[in-house]
């Protein structure tokens, strides 16, 4: 696949079944992720693979993060399940730098390179992805039980399996209306 094609053709799916990447696969994936722009190689992200049995158990940090009035049976199986709607997750997470002269706004935009440069590899070797974040990431049960450290954030989860479904080409902007010319 050519890089425009590949490009042109990325789609997300919320719903996603196995197979989902291997081993090899997922480190062609991060090799592909690190590729970002970094502006003074920060390296202002990381990862954590959450695949198997941890989809599972984030679910139920997912449910021990909600409050007394929101956990009603049907919120409950949401939660339990959401980390179920795919084989592999990756959370980007971001960990920029204060103080520094890279500014800090760099160093996030780094991290969501980061994600695209994820969702377009998957895309490359035949696997559908998406980038979510969702409550949840913004949670400090979650990120506490993820393991963040201060100043840490989830830039994104990304979802990465096979298409249980044809996917279907979404409304695009009209680009006129997003693009002038700066004529001096």
């Amino acid at each position: 696949m050519d890089a425009l094609d590949l490009l042109l053709t990325r789609e997300s799916a919320l719903k996603l079944d196995a197979p989902g990447p291997s081993e090899a696969d997922l480190d062609q994936m991060f090799q592909s992720a690190v590729r970002a722009p970094d502006h003074g190689r920060l390296r202002p992200w990381r990862f954590i693979v959450i695949e198997g049995d941890a989809r599972a158990k984030l679910g139920q940090v997912l449910v021990s993060a909600l409050g007394a009035n929101e956990a009603t049976p049907e919120r409950t199986a949401t939660e339990q399940h959401r980390f179920l709607r795919a084989p592999v997750i990756v959370a980007v997470i971001s960990r920029a730098r204060e103080a520094i002269p890279i500014p800090e706004w760099e160093q996030v935009l780094s991290s969501g390179a980061v994600c695209q440069n994820l969702l377009l590899a998957a895309h490359a070797q035949g696997f559908v992805a998406s980038w979510i974040t969702e409550w949840c990431a913004y949670h400090p049960t979650v990120k506490d039980k993820l393991g963040l450290r201060s100043g840490e954030r989830i830039a994104g989860f990304i979802y990465i399996g096979s298409a249980t479904v044809a996917l279907e080409e979404r409304v695009r902007p009209d680009l006129d209306a997003l693009i002038t010319h700066f004529e001096g």
